[in-house]
């Protein structure tokens, strides 16, 4: 039946979010013209809303945990694993009080209405997988950014999509890189789950009905910490909460 329903509304679904990201790309383009970077990223804030919202179509059930653990007047680097483009939206959502921004593929700042504009205009790092100095000077830049006004930056440690849900290696490298430039961040593993279930069949159909989960955990104090080792925990505490430790 998940099937069934998944065929019927999958198509609806995705009418749905590209009506939505074709909307908001000039909406984002005149927030930022008129309002500059606040009212662009209150525009973004609303894009993020909707996109949240219109999953439901597919019969979704989202459970958002750990946002009270959060910290306040203190920037945020986020480790979370990695299963679709879903990911960027349920981020965006439960650190949307951080004006959370992103390490992500120089390949996504172009070509998706809304995402890529938000991506360039937003803060974000793009990073390029192929030029290691530039991957680190970005996301060093990144750093510094989320440092000096407190916002939230979200590493995705595994590199790449895992469109199967079991977690990748976590890499340390972009981790160690922004906190020795936002000394003050505290690191918060964030765990996605439901998203892979959801596209068992590959981007269609969507499966409906589909259990989401977004989960915040306790944050970890970097101080006197290898990088390396608070990845490590981020890994293992993400395996864990998704059943695979």
């Amino acid at each position: 039946m998940q099937l069934i329903l998944g065929y019927i509304f999958s198509p609806i679904y995705y009418i749905a979010f590209g009506l939505t990201l074709a909307i908001f790309q000039p909406i984002q383009m005149i927030a930022r013209k008129a309002g500059g970077y606040k009212g662009h990223t209150q525009s973004v804030k609303i894009l993020n809303y909707f996109l949240i919202n219109i999953m439901y179509i597919m019969g979704v059930q989202m459970r958002f945990e750990g946002r009270e653990l959060l910290p306040k007047d203190r920037p945020i680097i986020v480790v979370a694993n990695h299963q679709s483009l879903f990911d960027i939206q349920a981020y965006a959502h439960v650190f949307r009080k951080y004006d959370p921004k992103f390490v992500a593929k120089i390949e996504l700042s172009k070509g998706i209405p809304s995402i890529s504009y938000n991506l360039r205009h937003g803060g974000s790092a793009l990073i390029d997988r192929n030029n290691g100095g530039q991957s680190i000077r970005e996301i060093i830049r990144l750093g510094k950014f989320i440092e000096k006004h407190n916002y939230a930056a979200c590493i995705y440690a595994e590199g790449t999509r895992s469109t199967s849900g079991i977690v990748q290696k976590f890499q340390s490298a972009g981790v160690k890189s922004m906190l020795k430039v936002a000394p003050s961040a505290v690191v918060v593993p964030f765990a996605i789950k439901g998203h892979s279930d959801m596209m068992k069949k590959g981007k269609f159909p969507l499966m409906f009905g589909v259990k989401l989960t977004y989960k915040a955990m306790q944050p970890i104090e970097p101080e006197g910490r290898a990088a390396e080792s608070i990845v490590e925990e981020c890994e293992m505490l993400i395996k864990k909460e998704l059943g695979q430790a």
